[in-house]
């Protein structure tokens, strides 16, 4: 039953990045009735339960955020169904699914991590984070295979930009995805709304024509959680949560130590986390011309076509 449980979840279900705890849009009623569907019988009282035990709680509203029209919340709405079926979709045929994003930048060096470890001695640290005091500033780029609960963080020390995050990918298919779907020519990628992969991202676009689409032959299709919705995106309580929990407590004294961390990072459901470092130079501020766009061999889908799109290898390398 848990693991049915699960799979009704998987869909509809946010969590925090830092802590794991979960939540859902879904009632304890609508679960029971989907169990049902399944040959499963179990009371709401019992599905709630079940729920506590997984990790999900129920949760607030917290009145701060600003009004929006009606049809921005209906598409919304609309956007997290087609994620939903998309995502079936790809799964079903043995494609690649994947969930990205940037965590939180990390101070390396005595620097306090938040959480309690045990130890016999604290480690001193630094009464202050000043960025100045950090041997580096890293960005580590997730990327988590959901088909087979694997994944890779890459470990960025210049910026987080559009041609970082789609490097990442690139080397994601390069180490893992093209050995784990050898038979696969299409990708679908589930990534938030803003940063250095969001939708209006021109860099973007024009990275993941180059260096993962043209580079690989790879039809690679997008989808962006709306705006303001970046929990709902699977990396952030599937991946990012419990890398921060592994390391709670303890200082992030070197590259090194991040790095083992990350790989050392296990889940009882079989999660496995693979870490790379990714000391190239990534300069920020590139503008891309409207000639270089005109060039992407990109099709916007019927659906919420500024969130949905897929990008097609072309003959040759822009």
């Amino acid at each position: 039953m848990i693991e049915e449980i699960e799979k009704i979840m998987a869909s509809a279900r946010a969590g925090d990045p830092m802590t794991g705890l979960k939540w859902t849009r879904k009632t304890t009623d609508k679960v029971s009735q989907e169990l049902k569907a399944v040959g499963i019988t179990a009371s709401a009282r019992t599905v709630a339960r079940l729920l506590t035990g997984l990790d999900y709680r129920l949760r607030v509203n917290h009145k701060k955020l600003s009004g929006g029209s009606a049809s921005k919340r209906g598409e919304r709405n609309e956007q997290f169904e087609y994620i939903n079926a998309i995502r079936q979709s790809f799964l079903e045929c043995g494609d690649p699914v994947i969930s990205v994003d940037t965590k939180k930048k990390e101070l390396i060096g005595l620097f306090k991590n938040p959480g309690t470890a045990w130890t016999k001695v604290a480690t001193p640290v630094r009464d202050h984070d000043f960025r100045s005091d950090a041997t580096a500033i890293a960005a580590p780029y997730g990327v988590l295979d959901l088909g087979s609960n694997q994944g890779h963080i890459f470990v960025g020390t210049s910026h987080d930009t559009p041609q970082f995050a789609a490097s990442a990918i690139s080397q994601w298919w390069t180490l893992d995805g093209s050995s784990r779907y050898p038979h696969a020519n299409r990708l679908l990628i589930l990534a938030d709304n803003g940063g250095s992969n969001g939708p209006r991202n021109r860099a973007w676009k024009v990275e993941l024509q180059n260096t993962l689409s043209n580079l690989h032959g790879l039809e690679v299709t997008v989808c962006h959680y709306p705006p303001g919705a970046s929990k709902w995106n699977p990396i952030e309580h599937l991946l990012f949560s419990q890398v921060s929990r592994n390391w709670a407590g303890e200082p992030l004294v070197d590259i090194d130590t991040m790095l083992n961390f990350i790989r050392t990072t296990k889940t009882a459901t079989g999660l496995q986390v693979r870490a790379t470092l990714m000391d190239g130079h990534y300069p920020k501020g590139i503008k891309i011309p409207d000639r270089v766009m005109a060039t992407l061999k990109i099709t916007p889908h019927k659906v919420l076509p500024a969130w949905n799109y897929t990008i097609a290898p072309t003959a040759s390398k822009m």
